[in-house]
Formats: structure tokens, C-alpha cells, sequence
């Protein structure tokens, strides 16, 4: 069993095939996919819903990207706080600070990224962090809004060094590692995916985004989840079938 703990599944590379890219993963062996739930941003936060509504393979978060920030109203925000309750929603995300395109003003993501916080705190939900070019910024926000609570969540699609990964897991996170530890230039990536305790790990794809060779440049999708857990078997001496069991069970415990 494995599962991609992060994918966009509505996405509209996705319209044209979506069924049998969802067969591919099961056929592969991705027994599960968590569809991530910002789309385009409010007024709709449902496009991960809508997906877990029609595959029972599928579950799904809901939240506002930083790069939607500027659009998440009141409105939209008790709309996210209503979703929570569906049972096929397991987290809020992605949510965080992305510093690099800066498509919403930088303030205006850190009050929406401090609003999801108390939301899924009140919930008892876990979240999945988005953060870019902005790790210090995130991570006192993280510590002050979030770490009070006790609360896990998933640093998705790791991309920092090993010091900001153990910044991370002090902070109760589990991380998750994408395509990019199969890059030839990322061995900051895997240096942190090696020092990952075990039972901190999650694999992902990110798709449609950053497919792992040798696969890359293509269009991800879920089932190419299995070069990345067999290139994050091989830097931890793992056997594929126990870093699938260990990374499953990881996200078993997370979210279920």
C-alpha cells in the first residue's frame, strides 16, 4: 500500500483523462490520494470535494493558497470552516506564505494564513504547509498560532535544508518529500529526507507538478508516486515494500 498524500487532482491537466489517471495510481499500487482542495481560490473551495465525492480512493483538504489570499473573505472563510465536517476532508491546506510570487500582498497572506490556524485548531484538523522563499516568516507563525495546540501537520513538498526539516519536526510536523529528492542538484533534499525520523516521513507528487525521474518534465500524476518512494527507499536502506508500509502508516495515524 502506498499513498500520495498531496496531489491536484482537479486540475484542468487532469480533464482529459482523469478516470484512468486514477486507475494507473490503484493499478500501481497508490491505494489512496489526497486531493488538495485551494483550486483557483475562493468562492469555491470544493474542487477536492467535489473529487472525493467520485472516487473512493480519494480523500481531500480544504484551504486558501497564499497565492489566493486576497481573495478569502469572511464568506470564505466560514465556507472552509463548514467543509471541515465532511467526512472525506482530512486536513486544511495547503496553506502558509509564498514569498516568491507574492500574488497576494505579504500581510494579507500572514492574516489569512493565522485565520486557517485557528480554524482547523478548532476543528482538531491537521494542515499542510505551502511556504516559499518565506521559512523564517512561517515558521513564527507556526510557533505561535499552531504549536500552542498541540497539533501535527505536514510540511508538503519539502524543499528546504536539513536544519529547516528539523525546525519542522520540533514543531510535531511530518514531513513530506516529492519528486524533487530524485533531482541530481537536490542534496540538501535528500540529506533532510535521510535524517527524517522514520515515522515522520510522507511521500508525495505534487501533481500535476514536479514529476520524478525519470519521469521529469512530464505531467506528474499519482501512480508516478513510485519513483519516489523507491529512490526514498534506497537513500534509507529500506526495502520498497517497508518504506510503503512505514509512510502509510504515518499518514494513517496523521489524518485518520
Amino acid at each position: 500500500m502506498l499513498i500520495d498524500s498531496h496531489c491536484h487532482l482537479d486540475d484542468e491537466q487532469f480533464d482529459g483523462d482523469r478516470d484512468e489517471v486514477v486507475q494507473r495510481a490503484l493499478d500501481a499500487g497508490v491505494t489512496q490520494m489526497v486531493s488538495i482542495g485551494t483550486g483557483l481560490g475562493p468562492p469555491d473551495l470544493e474542487p477536492a470535494v467535489r473529487l472525493a465525492d467520485r472516487y473512493p480512493s480519494l480523500l481531500a483538504t480544504v484551504g486558501v493558497h497564499p497565492h489566493y489570499a486576497a481573495k478569502a473573505d469572511d464568506a470564505a472563510l466560514q465556507r472552509l470552516e463548514a467543509l471541515l465536517k465532511h467526512p472525506k476532508v482530512v486536513a486544511v491546506g495547503e496553506i502558509g506564505l509564498d514569498y516568491h510570487y507574492d500574488f497576494s500582498p505579504r500581510d494579507v497572506q500572514r492574516r489569512v494564513f493565522i485565520d486557517q490556524l485557528r480554524i482547523a485548531a478548532s476543528h482538531g484538523k491537521p494542515i499542510v504547509i505551502h511556504t516559499r522563499e518565506a521559512w523564517d516568516d512561517t515558521f513564527a507563525t507556526l510557533e505561535q498560532h499552531w504549536a500552542p495546540h498541540g497539533l501535527p501537520g505536514i510540511m508538503h513538498c519539502f524543499s528546504g535544508t536539513p536544519a529547516e526539516a528539523a525546525r519542522a519536526l520540533a514543531l510535531g510536523f511530518y514531513i513530506s518529500f516529492g519528486g524533487m529528492i530524485t533531482f541530481p542538484k537536490a542534496e540538501e533534499i535528500r540529506q533532510a529526507a535521510v535524517e527524517t525520523p522514520l515515522d515522520r516521513l510522507l511521500v508525495e507528487t505534487d501533481a500535476p507538478y514536479l514529476a520524478p525521474a525519470p519521469k521529469r518534465g512530464k505531467r506528474n500524476e499519482p501512480a508516478l508516486v513510485v519513483h519516489t518512494a523507491r529512490r526514498l527507499a534506497e537513500l534509507r536502506s529500506l526495502s520498497y515494500e517497508e518504506l510503503c508500509a512505514a509512510t502509510s502508516a504515518n499518514f494513517q495515524k496523521l489524518c485518520c
